[in-house]
């Protein structure tokens, strides 16, 4: 699957978010706000994700459709890897 430009930049956004986690420890700051930054960084993950899955859902009911298959199983498992996520 080709992902978009718009995932990928989500990706590198985070990465420099966990640099600065990283950099946050080394220079001691305090734990609350160490979590804080941990936290988002776990909910950007998370909501890119879920970009991924919807975005690889939607291309593969697309072509399931068209080729007249059934889409049940599909839809089953892009939800079981949400859960999976969480």
């Amino acid at each position: 699957m080709k992902y978009e430009k718009e995932l990928q930049n989500r990706l590198k956004r985070i990465e420099g978010q966990v640099r600065g986690v990283l950099r946050m420890m080394e220079e001691e700051v305090e734990c609350a706000a160490v979590v804080t930054q941990l936290s988002a960084v776990q909910s950007a993950v998370s909501r890119t994700m879920g970009l991924v899955v919807s975005q690889n859902l939607e291309k593969c009911l697309r072509d399931h459709i068209e080729q007249g298959e059934q889409t049940d199983i599909l839809v089953k498992e892009a939800v079981n890897l949400l859960v999976k996520s969480r």
